[in-house]
């Protein structure tokens, strides 16, 4: 396929900047908006219950992530929560981990773009569109390539998605190359802060695609995901540090798995509490029985999340989350928060399993 390059430089030109919450201090807004009515008000009790997560210094907090959240900018705000200890654990969706972070950690970029294209002549010039941004096709086919070789590197066994993303903050942290765009990925601030990431249907992004490389490839024994390993490494978690909290960005698989873990301990016959504090951003509704618009209410009653300082929020998640998460910061209550490097944990009992 012949590609016009002059044309595809035009659609890839004005990089989406990350969004820093360190620059604004927003909780003289939010408070206002604890004054008002609607959305904004259940902003603001998020608000609060995020930083009272924060105050709790026992609580294990999970950040969850559904959605384009990286490519639309809000990567920073992620990052500063990791270099503060403001979480202790992610569940994601593979895209924004893989295709958006892995990928931006590599070197590449997304883009402002439109969602009033042709995109006929976007799949021509190879650029991939997520509504308003754009992401250059042949980058994403080197990222795509970097996980093959990831896995080429890896024992030839089964892993959890948490382990395989161990991994891959280890390839980006032993190559100066990365340097100059690694500092500010999600993958590597993790790696370097034990904080572990699940990504509980891994091969739904590009990792899909450079593990069906990897499997193509290789004869005998090959790396695969064990999603039940991820179950089990999570819900260890919870059952190692009952007090919970969590930030839920969207909805879908990781939400659902990360409630899951009280139950899972439960079965395990673990006395466990559910998740103390629990806040949601979403803009799913709950009528239709959709797991995205499901409350937090409806999550008590199978025994996952209390109702005590819980707070759904119907907005979108680029206006909520730095919003949300700007609050907690500059309240500053996660000041004497320590690494609770749960990643670490994990890693120990897998060598102790290998030897």
């Amino acid at each position: 396929m012949s590609i016009d390059y002059a044309k595809k430089r035009d659609y890839l030109k004005s990089k989406v900047v990350h969004l820093n919450i360190e620059e604004n201090d927003v909780v003289s807004l939010v408070d206002g908006m604890g004054k008002t009515a609607f959305q904004a008000r259940n902003l603001h009790r998020a608000a609060q219950i995020l930083d009272r997560m924060q105050a709790d210094k026992d609580c294990v907090i999970y950040l969850t992530l559904a959605g384009s959240i990286v490519s639309s900018g809000m990567k920073s705000v992620v990052t500063t929560l990791l270099r503060h200890n403001m979480i202790d654990a992610i569940v994601s969706t593979g895209a924004n981990i893989v295709d958006q972070d892995f990928f931006e950690a590599l070197g590449f970029f997304h883009y402002q773009g439109s969602p009033y294209v042709n995109d006929h002549e976007m799949r021509d010039l190879m650029i991939d569109r997520i509504y308003d941004t754009y992401i250059d096709e042949e980058d994403l086919r080197i990222c795509d390539d970097t996980i093959a070789k990831i896995c080429n590197m890896l024992p030839r066994r089964p892993h959890s998605s948490r382990e395989f993303i161990h991994e891959m903050g280890r390839f980006l942290s032993e190559r100066d190359e990365y340097a100059p765009f690694r500092e500010n990925s999600i993958v590597y601030q993790c790696f370097k802060k034990g904080v572990p990431i699940f990504v509980p249907a891994f091969s739904d992004c590009s990792a899909g695609f450079g593990l069906v490389h990897h499997q193509f490839h290789t004869k005998g024994p090959k790396v695969t995901i064990d999603s039940a390993a991820d179950f089990l490494e999570i819900t260890k978690l919870k059952i190692a540090h009952p007090d919970s909290g969590l930030f839920m960005i969207g909805g879908g698989v990781p939400k659902n798995f990360v409630q899951d873990i009280v139950v899972a301990a439960e079965i395990l016959e673990k006395d466990v509490s559910m998740h103390k504090y629990a806040v949601q951003i979403t803009v799913a509704d709950e009528r239709d029985g959709g797991l995205s618009g499901s409350t937090l209410k409806e999550a008590c009653s199978w025994g996952k999340v209390d109702t005590v300082y819980e707070q759904m929020v119907y907005s979108e998640a680029t206006i909520a989350f730095p919003l949300i998460a700007g609050y907690a910061f500059h309240k500053r209550n996660w000041v004497g928060r320590p690494e609770k490097r749960l990643s670490d944990m994990l890693q120990a009992e897998l060598s102790l399993e290998e030897n």
